[in-house]
């Protein structure tokens, strides 16, 4: 994608000065504004952003102190301190040039002007204008670096059918540039499977930046994922850019984003239709090339049927969706989980692998974990600091009492088919969905088992 043309604003009280300029400017070709009146420079710069300004050294005062000059330069770069300005003036002594640059110009030109030699000029301040804008991309996305450095990327663990399938997926969608819906209950993994994506994609050498859509204020939005500059608003110190600059040739991913309100939808909308954002207190568009990956863990669909989520929108962000099971859905992968998370912490607590009891992780295997593996990595992390023996038992583990065990609810449970269904899948969860083994428990036939799967859903 080619850059925007560059754009000039000259500021000088005589017209065929700012006509000639203009003229031979936009041969270039450059988007030229002029202004005669100085007075209007702060308005100029709050409503848009200029890569190379020519202001005139004198105007209305006297016509050769230069004062109203080093005025505006002040005026200038007290509102944008990158501002690259060259001077004008008639009366171009090498004192007032020398000056003129201390005080922060780059350059000086004199006029009458060589038009050979005022495009060089000009040329040469552009290319350190727009230098000094990556300079700025560059240290934000440093920064977004730094951060996902604080976070570091787990594997993904798993061997369950559902998971086999969750990894094909992200294999072979990693490569493409689409857009990626990942949905799933909190704590599934829907950061991992994200930041899967970005790892194997052809983006994986810059940035992935995460943003929690439910956690920014609806005050900060545009300022957060768009940009400001400074002065947009009270704490608006300096210039900064949003979560779409700074991913652009990366992934951004956007967490909850079905937390987002119908307004802030619209606007994120338009980003991606156009491809461009506009910081706050700005007018100037910038342009961003990121794959974006979105996560939720409500059901999007029906907030969508009951127009509490756009449509348009949910098409924009779903060309693939991923499902994340929850993790009592995959019971076979709480073994691996368990012991992966005993490894991460005996290596982060200093202290050799534990072993782990059968009846201990038949309790693992057979909680609800509401959770989902952000629970169960919390309760290794304990269980880790609680103990020192080399074996954990099952009493070792402190799970949430999220559900009574599964006699209780048979005794509570006064709904024959519900009782049924619990019992099922308590016992096969338990024999790790051997058939053969849940049948002689349940004194059941194989074919009369596999029948009553096939009832419940199971």
């Amino acid at each position: 994608m080619n850059p925007p043309p560059a754009r000039i604003l000259i500021v000088d009280d005589n017209e065929d000065i700012l006509t000639a300029a203009k003229l031979l400017l936009k041969q270039v070709p450059y988007e030229v504004h002029t202004e005669k009146n100085p007075e209007s420079i702060p308005v100029l710069l709050k409503n848009g952003t200029y890569d190379v300004i020519l202001l005139d050294m004198n105007f209305t005062q006297d016509v050769t102190s230069g004062i109203e000059g080093f005025h505006w330069l002040s005026e200038i770069l007290e509102v944008d301190p990158s501002a690259v300005v060259l001077m004008i003036t008639a009366f171009g002594d090498v004192e007032t040039a020398v000056k003129a640059m201390k005080q922060g110009a780059m350059d000086f030109i004199l006029k009458p002007w060589q038009n050979e030699k005022l495009l060089a000029t000009v040329a040469s301040a552009v290319r350190l204008s727009r230098s000094q804008v990556k300079v700025r991309q560059l240290e934000a996305r440093q920064e977004q670096l730094i951060q996902a450095m604080d976070h570091p990327v787990h594997e993904m663990i798993g061997q369950s059918r559902s998971m086999r399938q969750i990894f094909e997926t992200i294999e072979r969608v990693a490569n493409t540039e689409a857009s990626v819906l990942v949905m799933g209950e909190n704590g599934t993994g829907k950061e991992l499977v994200a930041r899967a994506i970005h790892r194997y994609s052809q983006r994986a050498g810059n940035v992935f930046i995460s943003v929690d859509m439910g956690a920014v204020p609806e005050s900060l939005f545009e300022s957060e994922l768009f940009g400001h500059v400074k002065g947009a608003f009270t704490d608006a110190k300096s210039d900064r850019a949003g979560k779409f600059e700074a991913a652009s040739g990366g992934t951004l991913f956007l967490d909850e984003i079905g937390n987002l309100p119908i307004a802030m939808q619209a606007k994120l909308l338009r980003v991606l239709e156009t491809r461009q954002v506009t910081r706050v207190g700005s007018n100037q568009p910038v342009s961003f090339d990121v794959r974006l990956i979105c996560a939720t863990n409500r059901p999007i669909y029906e907030a969508a049927a009951r127009e509490q989520f756009r449509q348009d929108f949910l098409y924009r962000i779903n060309t693939v969706e991923i499902g994340l099971p929850p993790l009592r859905e995959r019971q076979e992968d709480i073994p691996l989980l368990v012991r992966f998370f005993m490894q991460q912490f005996a290596k982060k607590y200093n202290r050799p692998v534990p072993e782990i009891d059968e009846r201990a992780m038949n309790k693992l295997r057979s909680h609800n974990w509401p959770g989902n593996i952000r629970e169960l990595r919390h309760t290794m992390e304990r269980a880790m600091i609680m103990n020192d023996s080399a074996r954990f038992q099952a009493h070792d583990f402190v799970l949430s009492a999220t559900e009574p065990s599964g006699q209780e609810l048979i005794l509570e449970n006064y709904n024959l088919e519900e009782t049924e269904k619990l019992l099922l899948r308590k016992v096969l969860t338990r024999h790790q969905g051997n058939i053969s083994k849940a049948a002689q428990e349940l004194g059941l036939t194989r074919t009369s088992l596999y029948r009553r799967m096939e009832k419940y859903g199971l």
